[in-house]
């Protein structure tokens, strides 16, 4: 989703973005980067989401030792960002897959699929270009198909969610996912309309929602359209369960003294971040003992207080860092073996 050079213009160029975040990921990532580096031995570092490749872009200029695989789901981010990092292609390579499947992707670039990288980069949510491309039907401030996919090429549309699902399922997935107040109501209404005629675009829901959704709830509570486009795009993609399954991959692959970062955009994504990585940085010695039993220390420490938000600098520099929540974690010890 997404800075480069003191979270400057050079990062976006062209491609009309800035990363998010850039300087605290470089932090955070760095001495896992440079230590490596240091010792004459080539970093590896995951771009769990490579988008248009802003922030590979900085740490492959700033690591010149440094070896990348980039993944990215959708087939138009990866044929911009391979342009976009065409000067450091021998040390790059681009994988089209969703970020649970780090694991073949590792395979694909010749690298054990654990203990074999030193940085990964999660930067969830929808990126830039899928927000600013007027026909994905990401946006409910554009009219355009109802698509939401983040890979055009496979899986349900929005509209076919909208056209098929039961009551009980898109009042399920407007609630989990969209957190709304109203998705009962919601989903009624999707159900009254498309009988009589198939949801297609964008303007079309977000007509129904400014009906639906009580007014005093649409002067206080943002745009009404917003919590249930997420539930949408959520679903459609598949979200919450390919990070669920990607951060154990992605937490298996780091060696002892490897980073993590991930930049979440909305609670439910921070929510299963806290709960995977957590639980991995805690003692499993049962408590009470005066020393630490072999193999059951923590493996990881989190490294970042908390969830941490972007400064009111770098929301004025950049609006999409706004609802950004950052955590980190540091591998330090190797999982115990049976």
């Amino acid at each position: 989703m997404a800075n480069d050079e003191a979270n400057g213009s050079s990062a976006a160029g062209t491609f009309g973005h800035v990363p998010v975040l850039l300087r605290r990921a470089d932090e955070l990532l760095s001495p896992a980067l440079t230590g490596v580096d240091a010792e004459g031995t080539d970093a590896v570092m995951i771009d769990a989401t490579l988008g248009l490749g802003g922030h590979s872009e900085h740490f492959l200029r700033t690591y010149p030792q440094l070896r990348l695989v980039a993944l990215d789901r959708d087939p138009n981010a990866l044929r911009i960002a391979a342009d976009r990092l065409s000067d450091y292609a021998d040390r790059v390579t681009f994988v089209h897959t969703r970020y649970d499947g780090i694991v073949p992707a590792l395979e694909q670039a010749g690298l054990r699929a654990h203990e074999s990288v030193h940085g990964i980069l999660f930067d969830l949510g929808v990126s830039s270009m899928q927000l600013d491309e007027a026909d994905r039907g990401f946006a409910y401030s554009i009219d355009a198909p109802l698509d939401m996919r983040m890979d055009p090429t496979v899986g349900i549309t929005a509209a076919e969610v909208l056209n098929t699902y039961s009551h009980g399922d898109l009042a399920r997935i407007l609630s989990t996912y969209g957190e709304e107040r109203f998705a009962g109501k919601i989903a009624s209404e999707v159900l009254r309309q498309r009988e009589k005629q198939p949801f297609a675009t964008s303007a079309e829901l977000v007509e129904l929602l400014y009906r639906t959704i009580p007014a005093a709830t649409r002067r206080t509570g943002g745009h009404p359209a917003k919590r249930t486009f997420q539930a949408l795009r959520v679903e459609v993609n598949g979200e919450l369960d390919s990070l669920r399954a990607a951060i154990p991959a992605a937490l298996d692959s780091l060696t002892v003294g490897g980073r993590v970062v991930f930049m979440s955009y909305q609670s439910l994504e921070d929510r299963v971040v806290k709960q995977e990585i957590v639980p991995r940085a805690k003692s499993k010695s049962p408590e009470g003992l005066p020393v630490e039993l072999p193999g059951m220390g923590p493996e990881f420490r989190i490294v970042t207080r908390g969830a941490e938000r972007a400064s009111d600098q770098e929301i004025e520099e950049n609006p999409r860092s706004a609802p950004v929540r950052l955590r980190a974690a540091e591998r330090i010890a190797r999982r115990a073996t049976a």
